[in-house]
């Protein structure tokens, strides 16, 4: 009899608290590996303190988190978090930021010779040999640089907190299917990539999803795993 796989992120009763407001309240759910997991709902939901906590940004009040079975800090090698803000230097083109953030996580590797920052900026739709500063760029190419710094990290869960904001429909598809191909990248030993997204626009999603989790006031309402199924 095989074993179930670990799956790529777990809660458990899980609780933050800030003061008196409970920004997730006792939420449970599962993420299987391998999946394009979409996080739903109105602002203020939760659905980016949930992701920030998976990302091991964010200690949560009470509850049990884990990521690929590991407690999140343990994990962060394996995974790489995209948040709402793009995060860049705006003073450096998009290949400075991502040789400077690839240094940043991995330090004893050369990565002029890599090649992987130009590889992820191609992979977003940018130019590489672009020399102009990112304070010249449109949102939407921010955007999409900010997406290539989480690819650059060639990880096996990636956390997308509103990655298709200031981008046209076009631009915004184009990375849905990007996403798409992400997970088919292999990987060592036959792991699994995952996806997990929040978004306003489960529209450019909703064909892609493996699994529809809807929050509203901190706490899990609905939950869906048949692909492209609608949110409660």
């Amino acid at each position: 009899m095989h074993s179930s796989p670990i799956p790529a992120a777990t809660v458990s009763n899980l609780s933050k608290l800030y003061g008196s407001f409970a920004a997730l309240k006792r939420v449970t759910c599962d993420f299987p590996a391998g999946g394009f997991h979409v996080l739903l709902g109105p602002n203020g939901a939760g659905k980016s303190t949930l992701l920030r906590v998976l990302a091991g940004l964010i200690t949560p009040t009470s509850g049990t988190v884990q990521t690929m079975g590991s407690e999140p800090h343990a994990a962060r090698a394996r995974m790489a978090y995209m948040s709402h803000a793009p995060m860049l230097y705006e003073e450096l083109s998009a290949m400075e930021n991502l040789r400077y953030f690839s240094r940043l996580q991995n330090p004893g590797a050369n990565c002029d010779c890599t090649g992987s920052p130009e590889m992820a900026l191609r992979a977003v739709g940018l130019d590489p040999t672009i020399t102009r500063p990112v304070s010249e760029f449109s949102q939407g190419m921010r955007q999409r640089v900010s997406m290539a710094r989480a690819l650059v990290a060639d990880p096996e869960l990636l956390l997308l907190d509103e990655p298709f904001s200031n981008m046209d429909v076009g631009g915004a598809k184009e990375l849905v299917q990007l996403l798409l191909d992400f997970r088919t990248w292999p990987l060592p030993g036959g792991a699994q990539r995952t996806v997990i997204v929040t978004t306003h626009q489960f529209e450019l999603v909703a064909q892609a999803a493996d699994q529809v989790v809807t929050m509203r006031n901190g706490s899990i309402v609905a939950s869906e795993t048949q692909a492209g199924a609608t949110a409660a």
